[in-house]
Order: C-alpha cells, then sequence, then structure tokens
C-alpha cells in the first residue's frame, strides 16, 4: 500500500472515531443527541443533516433494488429495441418516465412509510432505531408480494440459513436479492410479450421482400414505419404503462 494513502487512512479512522467522542466530551451542540420524553432522542441540525447526507448515499441503490423502478426501466428499454428506435425515445426520457412511474407504483407505500415512521420521527415520539424498523416494514410487505417463493428459496438456501417459518421472518438481506431476482424475471417475460407483435411484423416485411426480390432492401427500413403505425393505432403507451402498473397490483 502506499504509504501516503496508508497515513491518510489512519489519520480519517483516528478522526472519525476521536473528534465525536471529544465533541461529546466538551458539549458541543453539533454532536448532542437529547433524550426526549417517550424514549425517543432528539438530535441537533448539524447531526441530522449528517445522517441525511448518510441516506442519500444509499438513496440511488434503494431506488434500483428495492422498488418498482428496475421492472420498469427494463420493460420500457426493451419496448424501446423491439421498435427498433435507436435515440427515440431518448435515454433520459426512458428514465425519467421510469423514475415518475415508480413513485406512482410507489406511493401508498411511500405514504405509509411516511405516517408510521418520519411523521413520528419528526414529532420526537420514536427514535431513530425505531422509525428504522417501523419504516422497513411497509417496505418489506411490497417486496414480500412481489418476490417468488422459488427465489425466495433459492437464497435461503444459499445462505445456509435454515428454513424460514413465514414470509414476514425473511431478514433484508435474502429479500432483496431474491426481489431483484424476481423483478428480472418478470421484465424478461413482459418485455417478450412486447417482443411478439414487433418480431412478427419484422418477419412479415422480410418475407413479403423476398417474395418480391427486392433482397437489396433492408426489412427494417419498410418495417419501422410499420411498426410505429401499429404501436400508435393500439394505442401502445397507454396499453404498457397500464400493464406494468397493474402487475404490481395484488
Amino acid at each position: 500500500m502506499n504509504p501516503t494513502f496508508r497515513k491518510l487512512s489512519q489519520a480519517l479512522i483516528l478522526f472519525t472515531l476521536y473528534v465525536p467522542a471529544w465533541a461529546q466530551a466538551q458539549g458541543l451542540p453539533a454532536f448532542t443527541a437529547t433524550p426526549v420524553p417517550g424514549g425517543a432522542t432528539e438530535y441537533t441540525l448539524s447531526l441530522q443533516t449528517l445522517l441525511f447526507m448518510t441516506v442519500l448515499v444509499f438513496l440511488p441503490a434503494m431506488l434500483l433494488m428495492m422498488t418498482a423502478f428496475t421492472r420498469i426501466v427494463i420493460v420500457m428499454s426493451l419496448l424501446k429495441q423491439a421498435l427498433g428506435t435507436t435515440t427515440v425515445p431518448p435515454s433520459q426520457v426512458i428514465i425519467g418516465l421510469s423514475l415518475f412511474l415508480t413513485f406512482f407504483v410507489m406511493n401508498p407505500v411511500l405514504s405509509k412509510i411516511n405516517d408510521v415512521a418520519i411523521k413520528p420521527l419528526m414529532d420526537n415520539q420514536i427514535s431513530m432505531v425505531q422509525a428504522l424498523d417501523a419504516g422497513s416494514a411497509p417496505l418489506k410487505t411490497f417486496m414480500l408480494s412481489q418476490t417468488r417463493q422459488d427465489d425466495l428459496a433459492l437464497f435461503v438456501r444459499l445462505s445456509g440459513n435454515k428454513p424460514l417459518v413465514s414470509p414476514a421472518d425473511t431478514p433484508m438481506s435474502l429479500l432483496i436479492p431474491a426481489f431483484v431476482t424476481s423483478e428480472l424475471k418478470t421484465a424478461f417475460q413482459i418485455g417478450f410479450i412486447v417482443f411478439i407483435p414487433f418480431l412478427i411484423i419484422d418477419m412479415v416485411v422480410a418475407a413479403v421482400l423476398m417474395s418480391m426480390g427486392m433482397m437489396m432492401l433492408s426489412p427494417v427500413t419498410v418495417s419501422f414505419p410499420l411498426k410505429l403505425m401499429l404501436f400508435v393505432l393500439v394505442n401502445g403507451w397507454e396499453l404498457v404503462i397500464g400493464s406494468l402498473v397493474q402487475s404490481f397490483v395484488h
């Protein structure tokens, strides 16, 4: 290891370990946590900001691995490939639409988390640990409803843990990879169904061009406007988005 890097690492560790203890010993308000009635703890604004910034670091991973975003963005990307478009709609539009659809699907879960965890924590009715436990329960219920039993059993077996008594006893360390695996399976199943009509159009156009002896003309050039016309006539966006949202309802 580089000596300079080792010294910087040691200095960072010492700073992390001793500065909070020293600040608490000196009674600095920036690192103060005061107990309040009801068993909760009131943190200073600086400490709350630090905790908030820490949560922001894990927010992208939580969005990808613990919400409906994975299924939605994969299906939208497969739809784009099925249409044969390379730049339309742009990737930013696909990700933005997937993000807002995710908020729409997760709105009941987020509202429940706000009611049982965030509001009581802000009102100093519960502690931070209690808020984390209460807030994870609605999210865990959503993930369990979308996770296949086979995928959950796979990770239980791979972890070497004993069989679970009930799905509610599933730890997050097993539920998250099982949930993501199930979401990938579901997304590819929906994507396969989306691909079928466009694949048929490509095959029909290629067969017609071959029978007419127009082998120099690319089938994609002819099939692309036909696929766009079909997608518009059947109101494809409404069908795809409606099917995606309904696939999360149980």
